[in-house]
C-alpha cells in the first residue's frame, strides 16, 4: 500500500506541470487554433454576407479564391504599395529610433525623462486624433508643410492627393508616429552594455566612430535583430494611416494588402476572398521573417 501511494504520488507529481499548462493550452485551442483553422477553411469557400446567416451558402469553391487573389491587378498593386512603404519606412523608423536612442543614451544630454516622454508620445496618441493633425499639416491651402517650403521657394502642393507624394506623405506620418517604441528598445539595449567597454576603447584612443561600430553595434545585434522582426511584421500589416488619411487613393497609390483585404471582406462582403488575402499575407510575413533571422544568423557567424 505505501509503495502504491508513493507510486501514485510521484505521477501526481510529474503530471503536475501538464495540469497547471491545461487551462492555459484550452484558452490557446479556443481563442486561436479554431479560429485560424476555421478561416483556413474559409479560404476555400464563397463566404459572404449570406453565410452568416445560414453556413449552407456556403460553397466550396477549392483554390478559386487563390488563383483569382494572384490573378487580381489590385493585389498586385497593393502588395508593391505595401513592400514600398516597409521598404523606406522600415529602415527610416529603425535608424531615426537608433539616434534618438543613442541621443538620449549619451551623459551629456539634460531632462531625458521629458525628452523620452515627448519622443514617446505618438505611440500612445490616439491615431485618428494625430491623423487630423497630419492632415491639417497636409492641407494643400492652409497646411503647415506647404507653408514652411514656401519660404524656400517650393510651390504648394496637394499631398494626400496626389499619387506621386501621397505615399511617401503616409511614410513620414508613419515613422513619427511609431519611432519612439522601436527607440525605447534601443534605449534599453544600450542601458545594457557596460561602461568599462567604452572606457577601455577611450584607453586605446578609439574614436566615436569607432566605439560605435566595434562596440554598440555588435552589442545591440539581438536587439537590432528584434527591432527588425517587429518592424518588419508590423509595417506588412499597413492599414490605419492609409485607411484613416486616404482611404487607399488616390489611384489606389496607397492601398496595402490589408486595406484590400478589409474593403473585399466588409465592404463587398467577399470573406472567402478576404481571409484567402490573409494567409498569403501571413505566408509573405512569414518568409520575410524568417529570411530575415537567417540574414542576421550569417552576419553573426561572420
Amino acid at each position: 500500500m505505501l509503495r502504491s501511494g508513493r507510486g501514485l504520488l510521484s505521477k501526481t507529481i510529474a503530471n503536475a506541470p501538464y495540469l497547471f499548462l491545461t487551462p492555459s493550452l484550452l484558452l490557446l485551442i479556443i481563442f486561436f487554433v479554431i479560429p485560424v483553422l476555421a478561416a483556413f477553411f474559409m479560404s476555400f469557400t464563397d463566404f459572404d454576407i449570406y453565410s452568416i446567416a445560414n453556413l449552407k451558402y456556403a460553397r466550396f469553391v477549392g483554390l478559386k479564391n487563390y488563383l483569382n487573389l494572384f490573378s487580381d491587378p489590385l493585389f498586385w498593386k497593393s502588395l508593391l504599395n505595401t513592400l514600398y512603404f516597409l521598404v523606406v519606412a522600415g529602415p527610416l523608423t529603425i535608424f531615426v529610433a537608433l539616434i534618438s536612442a543613442i541621443f538620449l543614451n549619451s551623459k551629456l544630454v539634460r531632462f531625458k525623462s521629458l525628452l523620452r516622454l515627448s519622443y514617446f508620445a505618438p505611440v500612445v496618441a490616439t491615431l485618428v486624433a494625430v491623423s487630423v493633425v497630419w492632415r491639417y499639416i497636409y492641407d494643400p491651402r492652409f497646411g503647415l508643410l506647404n507653408y514652411a517650403l514656401s519660404f524656400v521657394g517650393v510651390h504648394a502642393r496637394d499631398w494626400l492627393s496626389d499619387p506621386v507624394w501621397a505615399m511617401p506623405a503616409i511614410i513620414l506620418f508613419a515613422v513619427w508616429k511609431n519611432f519612439g517604441y522601436t527607440m525605447m528598445i534601443f534605449l534599453a539595449g544600450l542601458q545594457t552594455i557596460p561602461n568599462t567597454l567604452y572606457e577601455a576603447a577611450e584607453v586605446d584612443g578609439a574614436g566615436t566612430l569607432q566605439k560605435f561600430w566595434k562596440i554598440t553595434v555588435p552589442m545591440l545585434a539581438p536587439t537590432t535583430l528584434f527591432v527588425t522582426v517587429v518592424t518588419l511584421i508590423g509595417y506588412l500589416q499597413l492599414f490605419a494611416e492609409p485607411f484613416i488619411m486616404t482611404g487607399g487613393g488616390p489611384m489606389n497609390s496607397t492601398l496595402s494588402i490589408v486595406l484590400l483585404m478589409y474593403r473585399e471582406g466588409f465592404r463587398y462582403w467577399k470573406m472567402g476572398y478576404a481571409t484567402a488575402i490573409a494567409f498569403v499575407l501571413a505566408g509573405i510575413i512569414l518568409i520575410l521573417t524568417l529570411i530575415e533571422m537567417r540574414i542576421q544568423s550569417q552576419g553573426k557567424q561572420t
